[in-house]
């Protein structure tokens, strides 16, 4: 295979040709688009003012709580010193320290010497759909920037701009950053606030609108009805930034994929001031907005010290995310019901999904759903999620934010609200620059807000593993857990995420009919009855009956084959929540406050 030549670091009579160096101490980077079909990003780094053994590093980890070692895409590093004029002087050497981190020029030779400008290249490979990763191919660039970006240890905080070229004709690009000093740049205060928001480069329809004191842009590819999906973005934007008192910034992106193909790499990423989002259907798409939306608030601004500074070389670990993530589900339903784009028996059902979710898992009896939290870096292991293994920090995390509402409703005779939490944490801690101390610091605003304990529901429910007692707390609004019973069907084997983000067989249930038909721990589910597998096996699974045949087409070590058989069967309980028929006064005002966000 022909080898690219970098356009700034092509080697001839007058030397490296390099573009010259920035005026001002800012980090420049070239991102070139060149030859999309190959899947590279060829990047050149402008290091102003470099100590002599400069480190320059990538993240291990961006986007998803999974330590992914994006060094391990990273080819050709090379770098030259840059003299006065921006013309290049000699090589200097690159010497690879660790997994994810290189030193420019060798120490020996350099100590005591002064600082100069250096400019690194290098080429990176990304072809997987967002919104957690990075793409280039012939219809588009997706980029999360901590994917494909060096940074120096030592000089985050420092400006960055990013120039990207070598654009297909008919491309243009947009992010939610300040425009740079060219088409196609954009720059940021620091490598942290660049990294907080991705860049969609290609071909997209864009929409925009005004709501409560700023702007709104809409990028979608393809795009559906921008009437219903404009107006369903409307609701949920002005609900929540009427909740929290106004939005936090002065405007923000929707980056949003629609499309059969978004259901593989499907699910959606916050950002301070932007969400990316993928589905494979427009209410999918709005249910997940609902969720990222709040993100604004709740993981971006409303943040846990635990996970503050950000540190990109090894996980980090916190107990709060049943509340950063589930709590912000529990929003994202809010959102929908109280905004009018979900009726109230869609909000009912979603928490009576969410309960029976939970009770399917026998990990909740020993896994607490803090003790989710701090592992969600075993997310990447396909066994893991098996029910017997894990619970959800998103499943449980919503139920408590319901039940939390409901508690907090029942304390204060419905003068007070989950509502009120939020927005005293937003005015505590976001506003004023603070982070707070997971679980501990959300009892004490609760607790400051009720007016009473919650040490119980504390311990019981978010760090213990006791069963919720939930008729006790729908009673609160004169709600009612129905329970029953039904057969469904049972595969045999619990899939993991696979290559692509499609399928693979974690592990296989011992004389189940899929182990009897030969599928093994290991295979790569390519189509299931011809269709590619679902993102989300449970929903598939709630589609098909027990003794329903399925065929599944699997790869193993690189051969295929068909393998079919019987589903079997399971008992599961399923849990549904009704009105009651006659609730008393206090309990008819509860359900209102809760249903429409209100308080007396």
């Amino acid at each position: 295979m022909k080898r690219f030549v970098w356009p700034s670091l092509v080697l001839g009579a007058l030397g490296f040709f390099v573009a010259a160096r920035p005026a001002s101490a800012t980090i420049h980077y070239t991102v070139s688009l060149a030859r999309p079909e190959q899947h590279r990003f060829h990047v050149t780094m402008t290091i102003p003012g470099a100590l002599p053994g400069t480190e320059v590093a990538i993240p291990s980890w961006n986007a998803l709580y999974q330590v992914r070692d994006f060094a391990y895409r990273v080819r050709d590093v090379e770098a030259v010193q840059l003299l006065p004029s921006g013309s290049a002087g000699a090589r200097t050497s690159v010497t690879k320290l660790g997994k994810q981190t290189w030193r420019l020029g060798d120490d020996a030779e350099s100590a005591g010497g002064p600082a100069r400008d250096l400019q690194v290249a290098y080429s990176i490979e990304w072809n997987d759909p967002g919104p957690f990763n990075s793409q280039l191919n012939k219809d588009h660039a997706f980029v999360n920037f901590a994917e494909i970006l060096f940074y120096i240890p030592n000089r985050r905080a420092e400006g960055v701009d990013v120039q990207f070229t070598d654009l297909v004709a008919a491309w243009q690009s947009v992010a939610e950053l300040p425009q740079g000093t060219s088409s196609n740049s954009f720059k940021a205060a620091s490598y942290d606030a660049l990294v907080d928001a991705p860049v969609e480069v290609g071909t997209f329809n864009q929409f925009e609108f005004e709501k409560n004191g700023a702007h709104f842009r809409v990028v979608i590819n393809p795009g559906p009805d921008r009437a219903s999906l404009g107006d369903k973005l409307q609701k949920i934007v002005d609900y929540e930034t009427h909740l929290m008192g106004g939005p936090p910034f002065k405007e923000y992106t929707f980056f949003l994929k629609l499309g059969p193909y978004a259901d593989v790499g499907g699910g959606g990423m916050e950002h301070s001031n932007c969400t990316a989002i993928s589905a494979s259907s427009e209410a999918a798409l709005v249910e997940i907005a609902a969720h990222e939306f709040f993100h604004a608030w709740n993981v971006k601004r409303i943040r846990p010290k635990s996970l503050e500074p950000v540190d990109f070389t090894k996980e980090q670990h916190t107990r709060a995310l049943w509340f950063a993530e589930g709590v912000t589900s529990t929003y994202g339903s809010f959102a929908l019901e109280r905004s009018g784009i979900w009726t109230p028996a869609e909000l009912y059902s979603e928490i009576g999904g969410q309960i029976t979710e939970l009770d399917s898992r026998p990990a909740r009896r020993w896994q607490s759903v803090e003790e989710s939290s701090l592992d969600t870096w075993f997310d990447k292991y396909e066994a893991y999620g098996a029910g017997d293994r894990s619970i959800s920090y998103y499943n449980k995390g919503e139920i408590l934010g319901d039940m939390l509402d409901l508690a907090i409703r029942d304390a204060t005779d419905n003068r007070k609200s989950l509502d009120d939490v939020m927005r005293l944490l937003n005015s505590e801690f976001a506003r004023r620059g603070f982070f707070y101390n997971d679980s501990a610091d959300i009892r004490k605003v609760v607790e400051q807000l009720a007016g009473k304990s919650f040490e119980d529901f504390f311990r019981c429910y978010v760090s213990g593993t006791d069963e919720i007692p939930y008729e006790k707390f729908l009673s609160i609004a004169g709600l009612h857990l129905r329970e029953a019973t039904r057969q469904i069907a049972e595969p045999g084997f619990w899939p993991g995420r696979g290559p692509g983000g499609g399928w693979r067989v974690a592990s296989v249930t011992t004389g189940s009919p899929a182990e009897v038909a030969g599928l093994r721990e290991g295979d790569e589910i390519v189509t299931l009855n011809g269709e590619a597998p679902s993102r989300n096996p449970a929903f598939w699974l709630r589609s098909y009956s027990p003794g329903q045949t399925i065929a599944l087409h699997i790869r193993r070590e690189g051969q295929e084959q068909e393998i079919q058989y019987a589903l079997g069967s399971r008992e599961e309980r399923e849990y549904s929540i009704e009105e009651i028929a006659k609730p008393a006064e206090r309990q008819s005002r509860i359900r209102a406050g809760f249903l429409h966000g209100t308080t007396d």
